[in-house]
């Protein structure tokens, strides 16, 4: 039997990314999409609460769900497949998740609730801005899910993964295995006025700064390689952990 892989995003259902990311998942097992039906980038792990969903099947292994990626892949897993996903590949992005990004990041939240749900999962990211080349990340998906498959993961992880927006034709110079790096914006919040005259917020846009380490996530792509990190959902600190059992005195 071949192996059963949901396919989602955050860019919406309708996105290039996930059309790439799809035929790429069909050539090594039995896809189907489960998505947003519109662009939800930024929602993190948000799962809808105070409404119901609905899940609309626009074509054959292929479903829109007027949610968050998250419950996305929630009703998949519960209600949509057929089966158990042997494997979450959500992306392909448009845009980084790297750093602290991947905190805001519905891509990289979609492969979280996978693994909660105990299914190995992988967020792929293309980064750069426009046109987005998605042919070059199509085969550094299938080497990912081949492995992923082949491998498995270990317990409570998940693979990060950002691809440099490079034409296939330019040379990406290879796959590193990296830690999650350290990005932060500056300026990120705009003053805007309402045509009343009442002042409001944008968050958005900004001047990013970074940290730099030789093994982390965003120096591996700045340097022209395909960064995959694992992720640990387990947040515990375990050096602060046994600072405070030490130090502690409540």
């Amino acid at each position: 039997m071949p192996p059963l892989i949901l396919v989602t995003n955050d860019d919406g259902v309708h996105s290039p990314g996930i059309i790439a990311l799809f035929n790429a998942m069909k050539e090594i097992g039995d896809a189907y999409i489960v998505a947003p039906d519109r662009e939800r980038s930024a929602v993190g792990h948000a799962l809808t609460l105070h409404r119901p969903l609905k899940a609309e099947e626009l074509r054959e292994n292929v479903f829109s769900v007027n949610g968050t990626p998250t419950d996305c892949v929630a009703l998949a897993v519960h209600k949509i497949l057929p089966r158990r996903p042997d494997l979450v590949a959500s992306g392909i992005n448009k845009g980084a998740n790297l750093g602290d990004d991947i905190t805001y990041s519905g891509t990289v939240s979609a492969a979280i609730e996978g693994t909660i749900l105990n299914a190995p999962s992988f967020a792929i990211s293309l980064v750069g801005d426009k046109p987005f080349h998605y042919e070059t990340a199509y085969p550094v998906a299938i080497e990912v899910a081949k492995y992923i498959l082949d491998k498995s993961l270990p317990y409570d992880t998940l693979l990060n993964v950002n691809v440099p927006n490079v034409q296939r034709g330019d040379m990406v110079k290879g796959m590193k295995i990296t830690r999650q790096g350290k990005r932060v914006y500056d300026n990120a919040i705009q003053d805007t006025y309402s045509p009343w005259g009442d002042k409001q917020y944008w968050i958005g846009g900004g001047t990013p700064y970074w940290e730099q380490g030789e093994d982390m996530d965003i120096k591996a792509v700045l340097d022209n390689y395909v960064s995959v990190t694992p992720i640990h959902l387990d947040l515990t600190n375990y050096e602060a952990l046994e600072y405070l059992k030490k130090t502690w005195k409540g």
